[in-house]
């Protein structure tokens, strides 16, 4: 994207003194129109600030995570700018696209298609590691220190970013996250659907995988509530613990009693994650 693409202001609110804006543009990668959500610290204003990209779950949009963590107080006073892209393209009208919570529409998995139909437009992995970044570092005041979270389908985007792309973010952090999403029924259902049968190509957006091939030594920060309806099925934090050990990769991996998957455990852990991400983005 260049400086003359167009970016259209949908909504602005001021917030702890900063400001929660949303911006739609035109996407090449996902061959689509796309909104996503930033949040500009009062800092930002007078300079050029970090940035910390937040990957959401399932069903959600760019607007989830802004207005239910709780996330603009602590963010304006470390002086972190945040990030929420949508989870998928939307409006393709590609058949079955809105058919199901967890394939299709709202629920992009952060990997790039290849199947027919969705590799036109399903591209969520280039969308958030190369145009979306471009986007930002251009019409916005950010110092190039990112870091990057996010929250279930969101965690594991999360992870499989920052573990492929070694020493990009400054910090990775997840709630609740799809650690091993070819061995669960929501990854065996998004990867055979946007990538076929081939499993070999499903292990590149597989943290578990990735971390067993040693594809970065990041360390990951996780926080995982043990009421959440998810965890034996889908989430399955064990797994990745034990591969993490098995390959001495640094995890720092806490069970939280009583927390289930909604965003009350979010809002809940939010500011620990913000200040973990603050003190990496800070320094040089």
């Amino acid at each position: 994207m260049t400086m003359t693409e167009h970016l259209e202001l949908v909504s602005a609110n001021k917030s702890f003194g900063g400001w929660h804006k949303r911006y739609r543009h035109r996407s090449r990668a996902l061959d689509c129109e796309m909104t996503f959500g930033i949040y500009l610290p009062p800092q930002a204003e007078s300079g050029r600030v970090p940035l910390m990209w937040w990957l959401s779950g399932l069903t959600c949009t760019d607007e989830n995570f802004m207005q239910k963590a709780g996330a603009h107080r602590v963010a304006a006073e470390l002086g972190i700018a945040i990030v929420c892209p949508d989870t998928s393209p939307r409006g393709t009208d590609l058949p079955g696209e809105d058919d199901s919570y967890d394939f299709g529409s709202g629920a992009g998995f952060y990997v790039n298609a290849t199947r027919e139909p969705w590799k036109q437009h399903y591209r969520m992995y280039d969308y958030v590691a190369e145009e979306l970044p471009s986007v930002v570092r251009q019409h916005f005041p950010v110092n190039g220190r990112e870091s990057i979270s996010g929250h279930s389908m969101g965690g594991h985007g999360a992870l499989i970013l920052a573990l492929r792309r070694p020493g990009h973010y400054r910090a990775v952090s997840a709630f609740a996250p799809i650690v091993n999403p070819s061995e669960t029924p929501w990854g065996q259902k998004a990867f055979s659907g946007y990538l076929g049968e081939d499993r070999g190509l499903w292990t590149q957006y597989d943290a578990c995988e990735l971390v067993a091939r040693g594809a970065s030594s990041q360390p990951l920060f996780i926080d995982q509530g043990e009421a959440d309806d998810f965890l034996e099925q889908q989430l399955c934090p064990e797994r990745l613990e034990a591969v993490c050990a098995e390959h001495d990769h640094p995890l720092t991996l806490r069970r939280q009693p009583g927390y289930d998957h909604s965003y009350y455990f979010i809002a809940t852990f939010i500011e620990e994650h913000l200040r973990y991400h603050a003190e990496r983005l800070k320094k040089r």
